[in-house]
């Protein structure tokens, strides 16, 4: 009986399932990372649409779009996490394109964050739930015209659908 061959032995089935494991991860990652460039180029064409026009419904647009890029960034971050956790070499430019997914993520969350500013303070920005033309209105204090922009109400014309 050969000594020190009771760890060896299963050794080699798990070896294969490791690499396994290892390349449906590498796969996923390369996958949800080029995914989550594309939506974010989508997301940042939404942005500056919004910061052209700075209205509610293309704040609505901006929004939905930017969270659905770092929903797949997201994703894309933990199959990078995963990765790193099975160990393993890795070359420079698989480090690279996790450092980027990493990044990516934050960047998009700051940017959900700098978004959503407007729900708390309309200072930041317009707010959900109103209409808006983008033009601003004209409001009366003490005798003085003063001009506002801000949401509308919607037009009494307009049908609401409950």
């Amino acid at each position: 009986m050969d000594y020190g061959r009771g760890g060896k032995d299963p050794l080699g089935p798990l070896l294969v399932a490791n690499f396994v494991v290892y390349l449906v991860v590498l796969v996923f990652v390369l996958i949800f990372a080029v995914l989550s460039g594309v939506l974010g180029a989508c997301s940042l064409l939404a942005g500056v649409v919004h910061h052209q026009t700075w209205r509610s419904d293309s704040l609505a647009n901006a929004a939905s779009s930017a969270l659905i890029s770092w929903a797949v960034a997201a994703l894309a971050f933990g199959f990078v996490c995963k990765q790193m956790a099975l160990g393993g070499h890795r070359g420079k430019r698989l480090e690279t394109l996790e450092a980027f997914v990493a990044i990516s993520v934050l960047t998009q969350l700051l940017y959900l964050f700098i978004l959503h500013a407007g729900v708390y303070d309309r200072k930041y920005g317009p707010s959900y739930g109103g209409y808006s033309t983008g033009a601003p209105t004209a409001r009366t204090t003490t005798g003085t015209t003063t001009t506002d922009t801000g949401d509308k109400p919607l037009p009494s014309s307009m049908p609401v659908v409950v």
